[in-house]
């Protein structure tokens, strides 16, 4: 699940993710689509922007927390990611994209 609200994550990017198998769903730009598409559908990662417009995405982080799922968020300028979450931070043009999914989903052959 992508939640973002300035497409920040680039073409490429999600063409390389599908690429590796990933099912992307989303931009989601607003918290509560993001917390009912959490509900609804079988998310096993995220990908967050830290805010939405006004709008903090903490209350995404607290709920894939408690729900112990993958996340991590994904910056394009310098910020301040809250300490006691488990995410981490990147610049998207300074990453490889074989990185982002091994920290979101283990190792290619399944192991963590």
């Amino acid at each position: 699940m992508i939640v973002e609200d300035e497409d920040f994550l680039a073409d490429e990017t999600r063409r390389k993710f599908r690429e590796l198998g990933a099912i992307l769903i989303g931009p989601i730009s607003d918290i509560r689509n993001a917390l009912e598409l959490i509900e609804a559908e079988n998310v096993d990662a995220a990908i967050l922007d830290l805010h939405l417009g006004a709008e903090s995405v903490l209350p995404v982080v607290e709920t894939l927390e408690k729900l112990k799922l993958p996340y991590l968020f994904a910056i394009g300028r310098l910020s301040v990611v809250p300490v006691g979450f488990t995410g981490f931070t990147f610049c998207e043009k300074a990453i490889e994209i074989e990185y982002i999914a091994r920290a979101l989903f283990g190792r290619p052959n399944g192991d963590a």
